[in-house]
């Protein structure tokens, strides 16, 4: 019974809504209209960011500084997409971007070569390709947008010029040179300006070198066979923090002894925070910065672009370097990575 009437009670209401809809004259019901998130999410710059890895505290600080900046809070949908050190999955990661249709692709290479392929095929999608960090070689420059990032050149040059000024250019040095990932730009970059040096003045002498991968487990690695095989190193050349945090550790097992006072003189790249403490304590001699925050420079680029404006080709930024004889305090608290 309680059916029947609920039944009866609806329909009457229908005929009186009706009734009343007569009389005032008013047309059919609106449409319903879109929900507005799903409005709001169609009206996102979808940006697609193939990070080579999580291989150093610089990779993950560059990798927050993207997430932090292309939020939907500030206009855009970030696909990120990790490679694990892998040109394969990167390469997928931009097939992919291309067939969802994004309207930005970027990418922090992990070598140089081998990436025409698939950029011609975002070209050909009409898909903007900005490359970070690592710089590529192309047969064709206009396959990628813009490029930004460090002069990793510059920065080996930098941290020779330190070398010079501790040691004078009539020393004879043995160094010690760890390399970052083969064939990535920071590594061709920073081993072609300590070259330079060695080459300069001749009474340099690199006894060891070989690959860390940037990464501190492999830095302690190689660190312990050269250790082995070679009593004297005036310099340990490290071309990241994090091969440098491992070097240490394989040099504080052989109790030899580093830094500020020690036998060995340490150099290192990318002055994370961790490293620029391990600078103020004096473990590290000199450390190059190499600036990870490229999330607000790409967004910049993405604004130009958005206005129809044409950015710069290549836009390197700004660096300097810490020495453990002046950095204090203050250099630390400022540090953003």
């Amino acid at each position: 019974m309680k059916i029947v009437k609920w039944i009866l009670l609806a329909a009457g209401t229908c005929c009186l809504m009706l009734s009343l809809a007569s009389c005032s004259g008013a047309g059919p019901a609106p449409a319903v209209t879109p929900d507005e998130s799903q409005t709001e999410a169609n009206n996102l710059i979808t940006v697609g960011f193939s990070q080579v890895g999580a291989e150093s505290d610089w990779r993950m600080a560059n990798t927050k500084s993207m997430k932090e900046t292309f939020t939907e809070a500030n206009g855009y949908k970030l696909i990120l997409k990790d490679a694990q050190q892998s040109q394969e999955k990167q390469i997928e990661a931009i097939r992919e971007f291309t067939a969802q249709k994004a309207d930005y692709i970027v990418v922090a290479p992990v070598t140089e070569e081998g990436w025409d392929e698939a950029l011609q095929e975002a070209k050909d999608a009409g898909i903007p390709v900005i490359i970070v960090d690592r710089m590529i070689k192309t047969s064709d420059d206009s396959l990628y947008t813009c490029w930004v990032g460090s002069d990793f050149r510059k920065e080996g040059e930098t941290a020779v010029a330190c070398m010079e000024n501790a040691f004078g250019s009539d020393a004879e040095l043995s160094i010690a040179h760890l390399q970052g990932s083969m064939g990535s730009s920071a590594q061709i970059g920073r081993t072609e300006g300590l070259q330079a040096g060695v080459s300069k003045n001749t009474g340099w002498n690199v006894t060891a070198r070989d690959s860390g991968d940037f990464t501190q487990v492999k830095g302690k690695e190689v660190m312990e066979r050269i250790l082995k095989q070679y009593d004297r190193i005036d310099v340990l050349y490290c071309e990241n923090d994090n091969m440098a945090f491992g070097a240490m550790e394989a040099m504080d097992e052989a109790d030899r002894t580093y830094g500020v006072g020690g036998e060995i003189t340490i150099v290192s790249f990318d002055a994370t925070h961790a490293g620029l403490v391990a600078t103020l304590e004096g473990k590290i001699n000199y450390n190059v910065e190499c600036n990870p925050l490229h999330g607000p420079r790409v967004e910049e680029i993405i604004r130009q672009l958005e206005a129809g404006n044409t950015p710069n080709k290549m836009a390197y930024v700004d660096e300097t370097v810490f020495d453990a004889a002046t950095i204090t305090q203050g250099d630390i608290d400022a540090r953003a990575y």
